[in-house]
């Protein structure tokens, strides 16, 4: 069950932030004393940056 609990606020963080809502919100939303506990989930969005960047690369200009 503990490991339910923590893959579920795990996901939520990281959708949250996928989805544009602050860290500092997110933050306080999982009720984070420190905003270094919710860092690591910023991490995880570079690959959502690259992914989306990369999309850039197929656009053309005519």
């Amino acid at each position: 069950m503990l490991i339910f609990i923590h893959l579920a606020r795990h996901s939520f963080a990281t959708m949250s932030l996928n989805n544009g809502v602050s860290l500092k919100a997110v933050s306080l939303m999982l009720g984070h004393t420190n905003i270094k506990q919710t860092e690591h989930y910023s991490k995880l969005m570079n690959n959502t940056i690259y992914n989306e960047m990369s999309n850039l690369e197929n656009i053309s200009i005519d």
